[in-house]
């Protein structure tokens, strides 16, 4: 079935087809992807994939961590493997593996949709707000307590408004690095793409959704829910040879490491650290990167999932901080 493409949002109806598969030929060798007995060659840079337990192996996966969609999430119907509509960046081929945690059995026909930004940080549908220009949402907690007014310590997240996920509209109709594919019978989605960028307050990430419970009806995934929302990370040291390319070289922001990222966990493939290989003397050639991602097909997410919990945790104010009184409602 050929891939297909529609402008117009459309939450929960995904469309689908089996059996698609990328090609990678004109990439070079070390473009493809790589697999846990995959050698290594003179000069090149190889994190094994991890190797997935049989289904009899009393030991499995554990669950990949959830956490929010984040600002820029479209249910787009973008049933596609290549996403980069031409944008520019470093060659990424990006293979997904879904298992069931609890057996290791590979999850079929199962949709998964990746969404990241450009090499300068840009969302596409977000152009002017997750490039500055517009309203945009605050990209990072604060990490310690203000020394003037107000007085008084947090203790909740105020109700209302955007909540963890804090979903914007979208303020263009662009589509670049967004798509699903479906599944295969081993559990695999392969995409092409290129190497995301950074913005403020933000290691560099690429997002990732699994629908399940849908429904095939001519040519449309349709209902169903989402059973993970995560986000996968990059090595640093991978990270700090794509940013002296061009064009991330030009990206004047402050860019984030892995360890200094609010959302970031560790470096283990249950926390979204991919495995990746490439050659460190042409990175710009071209990148693999895997990853097996263990979850609960029976379980729901919303895309609103804080690592440890659903909201980050509050500091606690500083023993003999009074406690404020609350001001008198007008009319009172």
């Amino acid at each position: 079935m050929e891939e297909t493409s529609a402008q117009k949002p459309n939450r929960r109806e995904l469309l689908i087809a089996g059996g698609v598969s990328i090609a990678a030929a004109g990439l070079g060798a070390g473009y493809l992807a790589s697999s846990a007995s995959a050698s290594t060659t003179a000069g090149s840079a190889h994190t094994p994939t991890p190797t997935i337990p049989t289904p009899t192996s009393k030991l499995c996966l554990p669950l990949s961590k959830e956490t929010i969609e984040g600002p820029y999430y479209l249910d787009y119907d973008k049933y596609r493997s290549d996403i980069t509509e031409h944008k520019p960046g470093v060659p990424l081929l990006l293979r997904i593996r879904i298992v069931d945690s609890e057996n290791c059995r590979p999850l079929r026909n199962k949709a998964v949709d990746i969404w990241h930004c450009d090499a300068l940080g840009i969302y596409s549908s977000y152009e002017k707000s997750s490039s500055g220009d517009g309203p945009g949402f605050p990209t990072a907690f604060p990490t310690a307590f203000p020394t003037d007014a107000p007085t008084g310590f947090p203790t909740a997240f105020p109700t209302g408004g955007p909540g963890g996920g804090m979903h914007a509209e979208p303020d263009s109709s662009t589509t670049y690095f967004r798509g699903f594919q479906m599944t295969d019978r081993n559990g695999w989605v392969t995409f092409r793409s290129a190497f995301p960028g950074w913005y403020i307050g933000r290691a560099i990430h690429i997002h990732v959704k699994v629908h399940v419970n849908g429904v095939f009806r001519h040519g449309a995934y349709l209902g169903g829910n989402d059973c993970h929302t995560g986000q996968l990370y990059f090595p640093e040291n991978l990270i700090e040879a794509v940013s002296a390319l061009r064009p991330y070289s030009t990206n004047t922001k402050p860019r984030t490491t892995n360890a200094q990222d609010m959302l970031y966990t560790g470096d283990t493939a249950a926390d979204g650290m991919l495995s990746v290989q490439y050659d460190r003397r042409h990175v710009a050639r071209g990148i693999s990167a895997s990853i097996t991602l263990g979850v609960d097909p029976d379980a729901v997410h919303d895309g609103q999932d804080w690592p440890g919990g659903p909201f980050p945790p509050f500091p606690t104010a500083p023993p003999g901080t009074p406690t404020p009184t609350p001001s008198p409602s007008p009319g009172s």
